[in-house]
């Protein structure tokens, strides 16, 4: 007993020591990031990643931590939007001295009033039924949005000036890089929030209502009271993210009620995994790129996102975090090692059979989209008629090959895994 309890303090202060140590790696890494990428585009494309995480946390309230499937999430990210644009522009006309960095708040409360009013109904359904309503009321806002012009400013949307507002230690945020710290620094604010409400009893009772709400009710929670303010608290840090959107752009229009916008966010979402609490952030941050750059290269980017999907609902249901975190037990056996080599040798016929596939949709995408102006197409500096037989012969070639190796390379990665799982149950872990 007293060898067990010297050892449990060591524990919690190695563990504190390592909660801190990422905080602070965190940190640094949003205060360096602009020292790195100074370009335009790097600090537009990093202050859209900063307030995609602060959605996709947000969301995640929603999805992985109380189990709530929503379509309309983009509803409040919108709303917190516009509030914060009417804000600024009021403050703007009175001449208050009310700085910028504060506009977020609005947003923020705007999230959470409507949250508040909306959430009672629909988080007395779990389930496909809360699914159905988030969806009802994303679209009776959305149409709203383009009957209400007064407030919405119909198609055009409201726009506002950033700069006019109280400067900030001399900064009036009309540069890029201005603007971006500030995002980066409710992102952090954020995140560090929303962590430490998951590691509160109310957190947990949130898992619990996820996993099994009848047990949950059992020992003396609501469900539904639960739903509710974890689904206001969502709704708070949603609104957060849509004032710092309208801070960036300076303009908040009827498109961030659009099922895109909460389609990207559930997408980020599940693609970062909802089982671990990084995960959302991870996805953000991939998708937030992959669009920016995608939509330069293709026009039907939109269609690999789908793709993505279905590939991490089929092959990783965890999500990128999961994936992460199913090495842990792993590393921790020292038997990472062992699976490196098969990993090593997926990497050529996923990259073939991705580049067949790649060579269909850009083929089919040019005669069917473009075929009226031809059919002649480039594709990494090569040029071909998508309508001759020998590129869709060399597609079909690549995809069937990639597919087939996948498949062969896949089996000895499965055994590699079975000798992995044993060796770390032997360590203790569970692989």
């Amino acid at each position: 007993m007293s060898e067990t309890a010297s050892v449990l303090p060591g524990m919690k202060v190695a563990a504190s020591r390592g909660g801190w140590l990422i905080w602070t790696l965190l940190a640094a890494a949003f205060a360096l990031a602009p020292l790195l990428f100074r370009s335009g585009t790097s600090l537009t494309m990093m202050s859209l990643m900063g307030i995609a995480i602060i959605f996709a946390l947000s969301y995640n309230m929603l999805l992985g931590q109380t189990g709530m499937l929503s379509f309309g999430h983009a509803v409040y990210f919108g709303l917190g939007a516009y509030f914060t644009v009417h804000a600024m522009n009021a403050v703007i006309e009175a001449r208050l001295p009310v700085p910028v960095a504060a506009m977020p708040l609005v947003g923020g409360a705007a999230g959470l009033g409507f949250a508040l009013l909306f959430g009672w109904v629909s988080t007395k359904r779990s389930g496909t039924a809360f699914a159905m309503i988030s969806l009802g009321l994303a679209e009776l806002v959305g149409s709203s949005s383009l009957i209400l012009r007064s407030f919405f400013g119909g198609e055009e949307g409201v726009s506002t000036n950033r700069t006019k507002l109280l400067r900030l230690f001399d900064w009036n945020f009309g540069a890029q890089v201005q603007v971006y710290y500030l995002i980066a620094a409710w992102c952090l604010l954020c995140i560090a929030l929303m962590y430490a409400l998951t590691r509160t009893p109310f957190g947990r009772m949130c898992n619990a209502v996820r996993d099994n709400p009848e047990r949950a009710q059992f020992v003396g929670y609501d469900p539904h009271r639960v739903r509710y303010i974890a689904f206001v608290l969502s709704g708070f840090f949603a609104g957060i993210a849509g004032g710092l959107t309208a801070i960036n752009f300076e303009l908040a229009n009827a498109a961030l009620f659009g099922a895109s916008q909460s389609g990207n966010v559930l997408l980020a979402t599940f693609i970062g995994g909802v089982g671990h609490f990084f995960g959302p952030i991870l996805g953000a941050i991939l998708v937030t790129f992959l669009q920016n750059m995608l939509s330069d290269v293709t026009e039907v980017w939109q269609l690999y996102f789908g793709l993505m999907f279905i590939a991490t609902v089929m092959y990783a249901p965890g999500g990128i975090s999961g994936l992460i975190m199913m090495h842990r037990p792993v590393w921790r056996a020292g038997a990472l090692s062992r699976l490196m080599p098969g990993y090593g040798m997926m990497v050529v016929p996923v990259a073939l059979a991705a580049a067949g596939a790649i060579l269909v949709i850009e083929m089919a995408t040019q005669i069917g989209v473009h075929g009226a102006q031809g059919t002649t197409m480039k594709l990494l500096g090569i040029g071909f008629d998508a309508r001759s037989v020998p590129p869709w012969l060399v597609a079909g070639a690549m995809l069937g090959v990639g597919g087939l190796l996948a498949r062969l390379v896949g089996r000895r990665i499965a055994a590699a895994w079975d000798d992995v799982r044993a060796m770390s149950l032997t360590h203790g872990g569970v692989a």
